[in-house]
């Protein structure tokens, strides 16, 4: 099964694994935030997108004037997708009884020839989980790099019929939607989701029947920069926010998994870039040696 970290902090609970400094569990009030697991992960529950989130095309890049080539693991789509730390084993440099910091170093490959240093903290306080991760350029090179996480939000209660979801309601701060073609990679600018079934930004609009594997740009925040998405179930809200370094937002139903155990699962995945940002530059961070950057997402939970 691996390393695990458990911790606690009032109402809320949480089980950290070394291995992909992944999330494996998450409650509040006994209750599952979000899909749990332990061992193998499915589609990518629980886990840390980086140095990219979402797809590249083919697994090819330009960078840097030189050509780069990833593995594809996503035989679907022919692409390379999400990173290459969800099967790394980080290192507990800090634990205490509501806090976790794993640190990986992340040595050049011959498809990413990019040497990264990278932190991740979990953090459980009265408020939920906060999550705050530092990238670092080890290497004598400008490195490309984006991020993302892929929490599937969980309310516990069974799904008896797909275009009922369990009464499952969402809302989220979402602008626009990016086209994309068979191989979910970018087709042209992003969509606005004003007058259209995308448009998931007034509270209480029911999920239903909808398919998710989407990507949007992020629009509305609150006054600290945080972008909230929130889910609401009968008995109670799960929440994903994210800080001004997140623009952009993938949402994926659970619905195209196989074997999916039909609860209400949904994927609320923040991310620093759209898919194929390798090759498009749209969001892509440029880390210059020695550079850092900071991201921070949380969950947390709520009676409705």
């Amino acid at each position: 099964m691996g390393e695990t970290i458990e911790l606690r902090s009032g109402d809320f609970g949480a089980r950290v694994a070394v291995e992909g400094a992944a999330l494996q569990a998450l409650t509040w009030r006994g209750r599952d935030l979000v899909w749990p697991y332990t061992g193998t992960p499915t589609a990518f529950q629980g886990q840390v997108l980086a140095p990219w989130p979402n797809r590249i095309g083919r697994g090819r890049y330009r960078f840097g004037g030189s050509e780069h080539t990833l593995e594809v693991n996503d035989p679907a789509t022919g692409s390379a997708i999400h990173g290459l730390v969800h099967d790394r084993v980080w290192t507990p440099v800090r634990t205490s009884d509501a806090e976790a910091v794993l640190h990986l170093d992340l040595p050049a490959t011959a498809g990413y020839p990019f040497p990264l240093a990278l932190d991740l903290a979990y953090r459980l306080d009265g408020d939920g989980l906060t999550v705050t991760t530092t990238a670092r350029a080890t290497g004598d090179s400008p490195a490309p790099f984006g991020l993302g996480f892929h929490p599937y939000l969980d309310l516990g209660e069974p799904v008896r019929d797909l275009a009922d979801r369990g009464e499952l309601t969402l809302s989220a701060p979402v602008a626009a939607r990016q086209p994309v073609d068979d191989r979910l990679l970018p087709v042209g600018d992003p969509v606005p989701v004003q007058g259209t079934g995308m448009d998931f930004r007034p509270p209480g609009r029911r999920l239903g029947d909808t398919v998710l594997d989407t990507a949007f740009v992020i629009g509305e925040r609150d006054a600290d920069g945080r972008a909230w998405t929130h889910v609401d179930g009968p008995r109670h809200r799960v929440s994903v926010w994210c800080d001004a370094s997140f623009g952009y937002l993938q949402l994926f139903s659970s619905d195209t998994l196989a074997g999916a155990d039909r609860r209400a699962h949904l994927a609320v995945e923040p991310m620093t870039c759209p898919p194929d940002a390798f090759n498009t530059g749209t969001g892509l961070i440029v880390l210059e040696p020695g550079a850092t950057t900071r991201h921070a997402f949380g969950i947390t939970a709520s009676a409705v």
